[in-house]
This record gives C-alpha cells, sequence and structure tokens, in this order.
C-alpha cells in the first residue's frame, strides 16, 4: 500500500485536475451558447461573420490561397483521424491502453460531435461572388478546427503530465493556439466557414477535451496506488521477519 503522504498528495492533485477541468468546460460551453444563440437569433455577430468573409475574399490571392489550401488539407478531419490512428497505433504497440483509450474517446467522439452538432444546427456555408471553394455540407461548427483543437489540445494536456518547467509549458501552449488559429484562418481566407463556425468549433473542441479528460482522470484516480518498488521491498522484509 502506499503511504498517506504519497495518496494525499495524489487526491490533491485529482482535485486540482477536476476544478480546473471544470472551470475549463464551464467557460468552454458558455462560449460555445452564446455563439450559438447569436447565430439562431441572426444577432449581430451574423453581420460581422459577413463582413469578414467578403474582405477576406477580395483580399485574397493566389500566392496565399495555395498556403492556405496546404494548411486546411492537413488539418481536414480525414487528416486529423489519420494522425489519430497513427498514435494509437504505436500506443497500442506498447500496451498503453489507458493513453489509446484517452485518444480514441478524445479524437473520434470530438469529431462525432461535431457531426451531430452541423446536423442539429444545419448553417449554410458562405455565399460569396467568385467563392475560392464551394462546399454543400453544414457549416457550422468547423470540422477542420475542431478536429485541430483536439489533436493540439491532447498535445498540451500531454505536455502538462510530462513536465512542471513554466517555460516549456508556456510555449506548447503557445505553439499550439498558434496553430489552430492559423487552421482557423485558412477556413475563413477560402472562404467555407465565418468568423463564428471557426469561434464555436474552438469552444467546442475544448469543452470536450476538459469533460473527457476530467471524465478519465477521475475514473481513474480511483484505482488504488501502485506500491512503489521501495514499499514493496520493505513490506517483503517485514513479511520475512515474521516468518518462523
Amino acid at each position: 500500500m502506499s503511504s498517506p503522504p504519497v495518496a494525499a498528495s495524489r487526491r490533491a492533485e485529482l482535485v486540482l485536475r477536476l476544478c480546473v477541468g471544470a472551470a475549463v468546460l464551464s467557460a468552454a460551453a458558455w462560449l460555445f451558447g452564446a455563439i450559438a444563440e447569436d447565430i439562431v437569433t441572426s444577432d449581430r455577430l451574423t453581420v460581422l461573420d459577413v463582413e469578414v468573409a467578403r474582405w477576406l475574399r477580395a483580399h485574397a490571392t493566389p500566392e496565399v490561397t495555395r498556403w492556405m489550401l496546404l494548411v486546411t488539407d492537413l488539418h481536414s478531419t480525414i487528416a486529423v483521424s489519420c494522425y489519430a490512428a497513427i498514435v494509437g497505433a504505436a500506443l497500442a504497440w506498447r500496451r498503453r491502453w489507458r493513453h489509446l483509450a484517452t485518444v480514441f474517446v478524445c479524437i473520434a467522439g470530438g469529431l462525432m460531435l461535431n457531426v451531430l452538432m452541423k446536423l442539429a444546427f444545419h448553417r449554410a456555408r458562405p455565399i460569396l461572388d467568385d467563392p475560392l471553394l464551394t462546399l454543400t455540407s453544414y457549416s457550422f461548427p468547423s470540422g477542420h478546427v475542431a478536429g485541430s483543437t483536439l489533436m493540439y489540445g491532447l498535445v498540451v494536456a500531454w505536455t502538462f503530465t510530462r513536465t512542471r518547467r513554466p517555460l516549456v509549458r508556456v510555449a506548447v501552449v503557445i505553439a499550439a493556439a498558434g496553430a489552430i488559429a492559423l487552421v482557423a484562418f485558412t477556413r475563413m481566407y477560402l472562404g467555407v466557414h465565418f468568423l463564428s463556425d471557426v469561434a464555436a468549433a474552438f469552444a467546442e473542441g475544448v469543452a470536450w477535451l476538459a469533460l473527457c479528460l476530467s471524465a478519465l482522470t477521475a475514473f481513474w484516480g480511483r484505482a488504488p496506488l501502485a506500491p512503489s518498488p521501495a514499499t514493496r521491498d520493505g513490506d517483503a522484509s517485514v513479511i520475512a521477519r515474521r516468518q518462523p
């Protein structure tokens, strides 16, 4: 069995993670709800959506468009699913079942949630003069941004469990946020999503990650601590002395 100080420290860390997860979930869910309400009621945000979409289309150039297409293709829902499958195969090979379950629940579940949200809101794509891309699927929320948020969010979560160095954590958060923002910009630049689509997708992805990681942390946190080698050796010596 683990010593009382170790068990207390682990319980305190578990409680802290759950509190942070609940706070992030609440904030992200509130943001998604606020955006969704504006979309349903055609509030002022929808006017800003159209203005931003038209401005981006008017300032598009062929050179930038090629780079935007490359970035957006590398972050499609199919691409994110392939990345997750490769990571999942590596985790299964190493028998990292908890990590494999985390990747599956967060990525597959999050992408499925995005599909359900699209069907629930059935918002049409932007309609522009001379569009760069034309898609017939629903627009809200963006699948590319949701998938990127899930993928890079898991990288951030993994980093936080591996190191306590503030500079490393901050660097990874900034890099992940920059990558997600870039993907969001490509979707707006190409004229296939509104500003509210990508903002809601980010909120959706963060909320789903917070929910899944908090739930898995709570579930696995109930398991007893594995005894350390020193504890096992100490227990073995005590048993040996008690034997006749």
